[in-house]
């Protein structure tokens, strides 16, 4: 078996905590309402879960293990179906639960996601959530990044937004990857450096506007122009949650929390935002008391 690069387990770690933290975010606003975000109070809790983000994250770096970088669409798929088998109860969304299903049961998964939303395909964030150990992996070549990440993302989400979401986050690990040790970029050049790589798209388009953005925007209006995964869907996730990961390249803890308070998908903005910074700067700085309450990774993806 071949090593897993430092920085696609670094993302991973990352991205399972952001999954984790945001997660848990959607019963404190529930039971406490905004004051508790507004004021950065975590009530204690004795295990954050994290959830499918971080289940389907899992099983994308088993598979990059197991073909040395490469991603064997058929393999993937049934790793998926296998995954979401074993725990049903991480929050998958309804149309992945459907997909998953058929998958598990032998149906192809080229016709089953071809089909999805009356042939379009789904345009989910759930490709772009799990992607940034990807582009981690491959942060030395940006052509094998976008290739990798579409070829992962068609297992699942065949609408092409979806498949550009995914494509934009394991790019911008890979960036961030690539920047360890040295100066973090500026958050424009950043995202501008995703966006010139991306097809012509929504979420394309939504990055550019994210960054054109001042520095002084606030996380509200930003969550509001560019959206923050309200929709579920990979142009109204993605954006976002780029900007909050590029403008905290330095530091993970302080992007988590931006990153919450924009409300929304709030796993999902913290999973890609996690596993792109950590993909730069690993978990270590991140509060004992985070580690410690975070429910671990399994051994195989481990040091």
């Amino acid at each position: 078996m071949i090593n897993v690069p430092t920085a696609a387990l670094d993302s991973l770690d990352g991205l399972a905590f952001g999954d984790a933290f945001g997660d848990r975010w959607f019963g404190v606003l529930r039971r406490h309402g905004p004051a508790a975000l507004e004021t950065r109070t975590l009530p204690p809790e004795p295990l954050w879960r994290w959830s499918d983000d971080t289940a389907q994250a899992l099983v994308l770096v088993r598979e990059l293990v197991e073909g040395g970088g490469v991603v064997d669409q058929d393999r993937l798929a049934l790793r998926l179906a296998a995954a979401y088998a074993q725990d049903t109860h991480r929050g998958y969304g309804a149309s992945m639960h459907d997909v998953l299903r058929r998958i598990a049961t032998g149906e192809p998964w080229q016709g089953v996601v071809a089909g999805q939303f009356g042939g379009q395909g789904s345009w989910g964030n759930g490709a772009a959530m799990r992607a940034a150990p990807l582009g981690a992996w491959h942060g030395a070549d940006l052509d094998v990044v976008a290739e990798q990440a579409a070829r992962q993302s068609a297992v699942s989400h065949h609408h092409p937004e979806a498949i550009t979401g995914a494509v934009a986050v394991a790019l911008a690990a890979a960036l961030a990857t690539r920047s360890r040790g040295g100066p973090a970029p500026a958050r424009s050049d950043f995202l501008q450096a995703v966006a010139e790589r991306l097809p012509d798209s929504d979420v394309r388009s939504g990055v550019r506007i994210a960054s054109r953005m001042p520095e002084r925007t606030s996380v509200r209006h930003a969550a509001e122009v560019l959206g923050s995964g309200y929709r579920m869907s990979g142009p109204d996730t993605v954006p976002y949650a780029l900007w909050c990961a590029a403008g905290h390249l330095d530091d993970l803890h302080e992007c988590l929390w931006v990153t919450v308070a924009g409300r929304g998908d709030i796993d999902t903005t913290c999973a890609i935002a996690g596993g792109v910074v950590a993909a730069r700067t690993g978990v270590t700085a991140l509060p004992p008391a985070w580690h410690a309450a975070r429910e671990p990774l399994p051994p195989v993806v481990t040091r």
